[in-house]
């Protein structure tokens, strides 16, 4: 089974920001490939939809966890369904890549991404493949480029951002569609260009 992670935090107030990109590709491929509805899982406290892309079982999950705490409920998944990192793919934004643009990953470090470290910490990073969705802009940053990271993620997108991030999201599901058919390899050669 391919377990497919987007990361977020739960909650309204957060639903539009910039830190839910990862939340915002998961629903967008769940109603791509027409999954059910989404089901809270308490074991793992994550919404959870399995169905099948391309004849492949693939579960969906967003952790209910905040941000830093996405591990717990990762290593939890991964128990539970006995599978290996090797069979994740995590989902999530990136302060530090454009908005419009994405970049397929495998066995990097977090770059600060604290999502990221906490399921490294939690399950190990050996085959972890992530892909990274861009959020920085100039906006975001306003003039002064020493804006903290943890600033610029709990910002909502511009309306002339939203229309790119939807792309971008597009362009994230199939990306995934390419991975199940293709591999890895050809999908990091064909979208991280």
């Amino acid at each position: 089974m391919i377990i497919i992670i987007g990361l977020g935090n739960p909650g309204e107030q957060y639903k539009n920001t910039r830190h839910n990109v990862g939340f915002n590709a998961i629903d967008k491929i769940a109603t791509n490939f027409k999954f059910p509805i989404f089901n809270f899982q308490s074991i793992s406290n994550s919404e959870i939809s399995q169905s099948e892309i391309l004849g492949k079982k693939v579960m969906l999950v967003k952790p209910q966890t905040f941000m830093n705490e996405s591990g717990k409920s990762v290593k939890k998944i991964l128990s539970k369904n006995k599978d290996q990192v090797s069979n994740i793919i995590v989902i999530h934004d990136d302060v530090d890549l454009p908005v419009g643009k994405i970049k397929i990953v495998e066995e990097r470090g977090s770059a600060g991404h604290k999502g990221v470290e906490s399921i490294i910490q939690n399950i190990g990073n050996d085959g972890l493949i992530r892909f990274r969705i861009g959020i920085e802009s100039k906006q975001s940053r306003g003039s002064d480029y020493r804006t903290e990271a943890k600033d610029i993620v709990l910002k909502n997108f511009s309306k002339e951002e939203q229309k790119l991030v939807a792309e971008t999201i597009q362009k994230t599901v199939d990306a995934l569609g390419f991975f199940v058919e293709q591999g890895l390899e050809k999908t990091m050669n064909e979208y991280n260009k």
